[in-house]
């Protein structure tokens, strides 16, 4: 039985047994009684009531008096309900199993109550806050006991408690905890407040510290992991339109290389190095492939830390902005929580490019010659007319490459396992959670060999945290995750593979000739030694992968209110180490191609198949690798809380240090150095009665890559807020308007990565006699010897940002919240390396860093979240999101003349430069009359024209080169970001769904030319041969040139004639899923539909041809239950 067999049995048999279950239930609730009984005998009660229903009572005689009278009066009441008042002031208490209702001894009458026994009694209910939402992790206890539970990830919660006369307490961190009597009651739905008192742990921020969300100033976006709706594969693909100020965007659906790519409110430097935000995963610095790897469910918040007064305090490491990410912990409880979650999902992508058939291709071919002066067709009809009628496949081949490499769907598993609890000492939280994923390449190297080249990987999870509380004020904590990752794959790279299909046409070779028992091995089919068969290149060989990280974290908190009040030491080590081992094996194959054929007379075909290049051995052989790092960190922290009257006064001071190492550096004796740093951070805040709110940060860090003099840098930041909705003469207001706060912030961050060089201030020597310098009269004598590689440059310092930030917080009617931040960052001193430096000056290539760029980056980014509770069992919220985020180069250090059109001042970044089409040329009499186009290639009709662009003095010059290249489309990283949806809830169901989108983004089709030189033939995209301009069709808007079999450059280089609008709009998820009780069933599609212009491909892949791994749209069912 395979592992996919095995998990569907299991996902099968809960199902089963979740029907089976709820089956039985459904009977007790939804059969209803009306009737009055005046001082009738309990036994007259169950037997009216056995006789008008299903229901069979059972007892022992000695248990109750069923002469006893009572009176009992129902409309339209359940079996519980009528159960409730019957046997009101008796010790009995009730089950219900199916059909069947057995009475029991319940609990002896306590002194407490005296007046009437406890009973067993089983509530349910939900837990919400005043806008609706649900909130999930609520604790609901009995006062006075230590009976409790808290609520699922749906809000729900089911508890028994002793009798009608319990009392409640329902808490939740940043909430009025309240006192609620049970009564006769059995449903009881709870909304909790907002309590500012207790709002300082709602929000996570810098080191883990809380701060009261009512007088927080910096820009900081909390959200639920159930509001992410995260999927089983990975975390960050559900970031885009989620979370206001986040740009995402997905370029792959490859298991284990589908995570998303995202900024913090886009880009604000140069170089793809330094542009990342920092991942922080209970207080260890983390990557975003670690992200990507937890669990969803072990995840209890998401903190976005987003201008200068959130992220200071990081200094040089939160210059991009600072996801923080906090893992569950575990509750005092009278019983563990148990919960498991298992999914399983099918893939299948999103969008492919489609490409032409054998007998098309041909055509082609011979229409790209024949656009040739002189030229000669290639293929003979003979030939085409061979292939079209399928007369044998080895001599007329029509190969569908994609076809016989990829499959239209993929499966995955996961399954999760938790346990939540603890007592007033210690409590944990543990889980463990297994996934498989298995990717779209056929297992075509079973028809051959003993090993499956497919893609599978196996993820296991294991999370263990661990509070022990020492005394009253001390408290200790243990988090500890373990992630491993053993993946099996082709060792060619799924891009190689996938771009191998556009490189090999259909017809110049078959997959492989039958074997005429000459040889033991496979003849692979190709026209030439030098060319390529993607399908011996997937299956000769795999690669073993196998990856290891383990962080461990030890937390010590001590309150210190004996020496101050409101002061608490804290303290955390941590180790982070990661491993990882390639064994890749891997054989040589033979190549064979067909020299002559011939006909018989009876139909068959004679033909000599000849080896191209020399024979090879096909026996695998062994290579391994192995890679690794770690990272201790250590930090130590003094905070300071107190209120003094309407003074709320709060302090921070850190200090950090870590040190980075390569676990296997090599012979490298840079690599083997160790990366250390160290940093002091601090924090003071005050607010005045809730009104007025001031608080100044600082981060001070130093940088190996500077000289003394210039490798620390202090960066400091400011924030004011005024909380209006707390001045007297707002009340009026405060039906409509709930709350309302304005913020401001500046500061300063920092940033010391240089694109991954270490001591750029220091000069680095090749020793390895390489050219060192050209000399002599006619620069004639290369002299070798030691070289300069990098020039020192003592005066090398920090690339700083000026960040500034307006906010505004509202809520309407207590339903509605509204979030508005405009921010702008001014980063300068940007790390730009210089021109290579010229060899008459003896040196060779030599580099150089300076402080030389600038980048201003600007935007808007909002939040809009309403919720309403409409009646006791419909409910609804809707979030939406929007981000916009434009950056443009200030300053650069650049050559370009007379012709400012070169110049990158004033464009965005990730802005592309291109030349400007004029659409295609018509004729020769056109091309004579238009300025020369110096590109590449011979330019005929049906070529791109292109414009001609003046110099800086309004000059034309009649010769389009590079120097007529312009700043084209829209920047290719996009600069909107947006997504909206709401969620319903009703009864035990829920449904939800998402869009997601982006704007002001461009896509540059690339590496899409078919034919070139002899044998150099490459596959050709349908839409080619839908719309292209040929003599027959003569279209100057058709959307591919005339075809060539020379590689023309004109044809091919970036223009706005390769530009396509990169836009789209995503139904991003749907969801639909069933609650009954702790169990919950749930349908989830993601990627379902692209609204978009662009069609060949998901336009969220970018651009080039297409040929990479696709998105994939999923499709999961799964299953989860609480028992507690």
């Amino acid at each position: 039985m395979n592992r996919l067999t095995k998990i569907m049995f299991v996902l099968g048999f809960l199902l089963t047994s979740v029907w089976s279950y709820s089956s039985n239930s459904v009977y007790a609730q939804n059969q209803k009684f009306s009737f009055e009984f005046k001082q009738t005998s309990i036994k007259t009660i169950f037997q009216y009531i056995e006789k008008h229903s299903e229901f069979i009572f059972m007892y022992r005689t000695d248990l109750l008096d069923t002469s006893k009278k009572v009176s009992v009066k129902v409309e339209k009441q359940s079996i519980e309900q009528i159960l409730e008042q019957v046997l009101k002031g008796t010790s009995v208490v009730y089950e219900i199993n199916d059909r069947q209702i057995v009475l029991k001894k319940g609990l002896e009458r306590s002194e407490e109550v005296p007046q009437q026994s406890r009973q067993k009694k089983l509530i349910q209910g939900l837990v919400k806050d005043d806008r609706g939402e649900v909130i999930i992790g609520a604790t609901i206890k009995v006062k006075g006991t230590t009976i409790g539970t808290t609520t699922n990830m749906d809000g729900l919660y089911n508890l028994s408690v002793p009798s009608e006369n319990s009392i409640l307490i329902v808490s939740y961190i940043g909430y009025a905890t309240q006192e609620i009597k049970v009564g006769n009651r059995q449903n009881i739905i709870i909304t909790l407040q907002e309590d500012a008192k207790n709002l300082e742990e709602v929000v996570v921020t810098a080191y883990g510290t809380g701060q009261k969300k009512a007088s927080m100033v910096g820009s900081v976006q909390s959200i639920r992991p159930a509001d992410l709706k995260v999927p089983a594969s990975n975390l960050s693909t559900s970031f885009a339109g989620r979370l206001a100020g986040v740009i995402a965007v997905q370029r792959s659906g490859e298991p284990g290389a589908d995570g998303a790519n995202f900024w913090i409110r886009g880009v604000s430097t140069l170089g793809s190095a330094s542009t990342s935000p920092l991942i922080i995963i209970d207080g260890i610095e983390s990557t975003t492939t670690d992200l990507n790897a937890l669990d969803p469910e072990v995840i209890d918040g998401f903190s976005i830390l987003k201008d200068a007064t959130a992220t200071a305090m990081y200094g040089m490491r939160g210059a991009n902005g600072v996801m923080i990410v906090t893992t569950k912990s575990g509750a005092a409880l009278d019983k563990p929580i148990i919960n498991f979650r298992v999914e399983g999902s099918m893939s299948t992508p999103t969008n492919i490019p489609e490409f032409v058939d054998g007998v098309t291709f041909m055509e082609l071919y011979n229409e790209a010659i024949r656009n040739q002066p002189a030229g000669k067709e290639a293929y003979t009809q003979e030939r085409i007319d061979g292939t079209r009628q399928g007369l044998n496949p080895y001599i007329f081949p029509d190969v569908d490459w994609y076809g016989e490499m990829f499959k239209d769907r993929s499966f995955s598993e996961t399954f999760n396992f938790n346990i939540r609890g603890g007592g007033k000492k210690v409590d944990y939280f543990s889980s463990v959670s297994v996934g498989h994923e298995s990717g779209m390449l056929k297992s075509r190297s079973k028809d051959f060999f003993s090993f499956d080249n497919n893609i599978s990987r196996m993820r296991y999870s294991f999370q263990n945290n661990i509070n022990a509380r020492l005394g009253k004020t001390s408290k200790l904590s243990l988090r500890l995750n373990v992630m491993l990752v053993d993946k099996r794959g082709p060792n060619e790279s799924t891009s190689s593979l996938f771009s191998s299909v556009m490189n090999t046409n259909p017809v110049d070779a078959p997959i492989m000739f039958p074997d005429d028992g000459t040889t033991s091995y496979i003849k692979w089919g190709v026209p030439t030694n030098t060319t390529v068969n993607p399908l011996a290149t997937m299956v000769n060989g795999y690669d073993d992968t196998f990856q290891s990280t383990v962080t461990a974290s030890l937390n010590f908190d001590q309150k210190l209110d004996f020496l101050v009040d409101g002061l608490t030491f804290k303290a955390m080590a941590s180790l982070k180490n990661f491993s990882q081992s390639v064994q890749t094996r891997y054989s040589d194959w033979n190549k064979f191609t067909v020299n002559n054929w011939s006909l018989n007379d009876d139909g068959t075909y004679n033909m000599e198949v000849i080896q191209e290049g020399a024979e090879v051995g096909t026996e695998l052989k062994t290579k391994s690798s192995n890679t690794g790092d770690r990272r201790i960190y250590l930090q130590a922290m003094l905070e300071y809380n107190r209120t003094f009257g309407k003074h709320d006064v709060g302090a921070l001071l850190i200090y950090n240090q870590d040190e980075y190492m390569d676990n296997n550096p090599g012979t490298d004796l840079l690599v083997a150095l160790p990366t250390r740093r160290q940093g002091i951070a601090a924090r003071a805040s005050y607010a005045y009665d809730g009104r007025y709110l001031a608080e100044v940060n600082l981060g001070y860090n130093g940088s190996e890559n500077f000289a003394k003099g210039n490798r620390f840098g202090l960066f400091p930041s400011i924030a004011v807020g005024y909380n209006i909705s707390e001045e007297k003469f707002f009340e009026p207001l405060r039906n409509i308007i709930s709350r309302m706060k304005v913020r401001a912030s500046y500061g300063l961050v920092g940033n010391g990565n240089i694109g991954g060089q270490r001591f750029t201030y220091l000069a680095d020597v090749d020793l390895t006699g390489s050219p060192a310098f050209t000399t002599g009269i006619n620069m004639d004598r290369t002299l070798k010897g030691p070289s300069y590689k990098r020039f020192a440059n003592y005066d090398l310092g920090w690339e700083v940002g000026k960040k500034y930030n307006i906010g505004l917080d509202m809520i309407f009617f207590n339903n509605l919240s509204l979030t508005v931040d405009v921010f702008r960052e001014d980063r300068t001193d940007i790390f730009q390396e210089k021109a290579t430096i010229p060899s008459y000056l003896g040196v060779y290539g030599t580099k150089y860093y300076v402080n030389s760029a600038a980048v201003r980056n600007q935007g808007i980014d909002a939040s809009i979240d309403f919720g309403h509770q409409f009646n006791k069992d419909f409910s609804m919220t809707f979030k939406g999101t929007f981000t916009y985020a434009h950056n443009e180069i200030r300053a650069y250090e650049e050559s370009v003349g007379d012709r400012a059109n070169l110049s990158r001042i004033g464009y965005s970044t990730s802005q592309q430069w291109g030349y400007v089409s004029d659409y295609l040329f018509a004729d020769q009499t056109e091309i004579n009359n238009h300025p020369t186009q110096l590109i590449g290639g011979t330019v005929g009709p049906g070529d791109i024209k292109y414009v001609n662009q003046p110099n800086v003095y309004g000059v034309y010059d009649d010769i389009i080169d590079k120097n007529d290249m312009v700043p084209i489309g829209n920047p290719t990283t996009p600069e909107i970001v947006y997504g909206f949806g709401p969620s319903f809830h009703y009864k035990g169901f829920d449904f939800s769904f998402f869009f997601q989108g982006v704007a002001k983004t461009s896509l540059f089709m690339s590496g899409l030319q078919p034919f070139g030189t002899m044998m150099e033939n490459k596959n050709v995209q349908k839409f080619i041969a839908d719309d292209r301009w040929s003599p027959e069709n003569q279209n100057i808007f058709a959307e591919y040139p005339r075809l060539t079999i020379e590689r023309s450059a004109n044809n091919s280089t970036t223009s706005t004639y390769w530009e396509r609008n990169g836009a789209f709009l995503k139904l991003k998820n749907a969801e639909i899923g069933y609650t009954f009780k702790s169990m919950r069933l749930y349908l989830r599609g993601s990627n379902l539909l692209t609204f978009s212009k662009f069609k060949l491909w998901d336009p969220e892949q970018g651009g080039g041809n297409g040929l990479k791994y696709p998105t994939q749209r999923v499709f999961n069912i799964g299953f989860q239950m609480t028992i507690k």
